[in-house]
């Protein structure tokens, strides 16, 4: 328990982590949730079409996400997330299949929730669980801003 509150803390600590939210005080709260896991250089932690388990936050390393284009084989890298990102959440909140592939750029350290542990903190920490959820809903207007602005530059 101890692993995944320093994990949390460490994930917290970046300006843009979905855990900013949640005061350190706090964070013990979420570990029955969360689950650490460490994925290699190369390894890829989920294929686009996939089934959707779980949502991962980035506590270090880096993460590649790539979307499959319409040439078969080939894919165009949508985003690299780092330290206090969280990649996967998408279809943890609408229960589809897995947007796109990701890859670890590095050995890449993460804290995990699955779909039944998030429907889980909701019921029985509503509070804790708004937090996290506003969190992610932050994460997910930064990226969106950023894609506008890439958006604008081919025009």
């Amino acid at each position: 328990m101890n692993n995944i509150i320093g994990e949390l803390c460490s994930c917290q600590n970046s300006e843009e982590s979905i855990f900013s939210f949640v005061g350190h005080e706090k964070l013990e709260d979420l570990c029955s949730y969360f689950q650490c896991r460490s994925v290699a250089k190369g390894e890829v932690l989920w294929e686009e079409g996939d089934p959707c388990d779980y949502a991962a936050f980035i506590v270090s390393g880096r993460v590649e996400v790539m979307k499959q284009t319409e040439f078969k084989g080939k894919h165009v890298v949508v985003g690299i997330y780092g330290k206090g990102a969280v990649v996967g959440a998408l279809c943890i909140l609408d229960g589809g299949k897995r947007a796109v592939t990701a890859k670890a750029l590095d050995d890449v350290s993460i804290t995990t929730i699955s779909r039944d542990s998030f429907d889980r903190l909701i019921v029985e920490k509503p509070e804790l669980g708004a937090q996290v959820m506003k969190g992610m809903l932050l994460s997910f207007s930064t990226r969106l801003r950023k894609s506008f602005e890439r958006l604008a530059t081919f025009f």
